[in-house]
C-alpha cells in the first residue's frame, strides 16, 4: 500500500514552473543572439562562449532538479520522477515565451501570418526539444541523488 502523501499549503506545479527560471536565467542573454541569427542573418561567432553557456545549462538544470527532489523527499512525497523531469524542463516554456516576445518586439520584417505561424512552430519544436534535454537530464541527476541517499540508509 502506498504510504499517503500529506497535503501541504501551496500546489506543486508552482514550485516546478518556478524551478524553470533558474535554468532560463544562465540562458537568455544567449538566446536573443541565437535567434537573432537565425532568423535575421546575422553571424554566430561566439561558439566558445555557447559552450560555456551550454555547461553551465546543464549544471543549474541538474543542481535546480536535485534542489526540488529532495524538497519533495522532505515533505514526503515520494512521486518525485515527473516532478523531477518536469522541473529542470519547465526552462522550455520560459524559452518559448522568449521567442513569442523576440516575435512581436524584434521580428518586424515577417511579411504575414503564415511566417509568424512558420516562425512558432519552429520555437515550439525548439522548446520541446529542450524540454526533453534539461528533463532527462534533470531526472538522471534526481535518479542518481535518490540511489545515493537510500544506498546510504543503513537498515540493522
Amino acid at each position: 500500500i502506498p504510504r499517503e502523501i500529506p497535503a501541504r499549503k501551496y500546489p506543486s506545479w508552482l514550485l516546478v514552473l518556478g524551478a524553470g527560471t533558474l535554468p532560463f536565467g544562465t540562458l537568455f542573454i544567449e538566446l536573443f543572439f541565437i535567434l537573432s541569427s537565425i532568423w535575421l542573418g546575422r553571424f554566430y561567432y561566439v561558439f566558445g562562449f555557447l559552450l560555456i553557456v551550454l555547461l553551465l545549462l546543464i549544471i543549474v538544470c541538474a543542481e535546480v532538479s536535485v534542489v526540488l527532489t529532495y524538497m519533495h523527499l522532505c515533505v514526503e512525497d515520494w512521486r518525485w520522477w515527473w516532478k523531477a523531469f518536469f522541473a529542470s524542463g519547465s526552462v522550455s516554456l520560459y524559452v518559448f515565451l522568449y521567442s513569442i516576445n523576440y516575435l512581436v518586439f524584434d521580428l518586424q520584417s515577417l511579411s504575414g501570418p503564415v511566417s509568424a505561424i512558420l516562425y512558432l512552430g519552429y520555437s515550439m519544436i525548439m522548446a520541446i526539444a529542450i524540454m526533453l534535454s534539461t528533463g532527462t537530464i534533470g531526472f538522471i541527476t534526481s535518479f542518481y541523488f535518490v540511489h545515493y541517499l537510500f544506498s546510504s540508509v543503513k537498515i540493522d
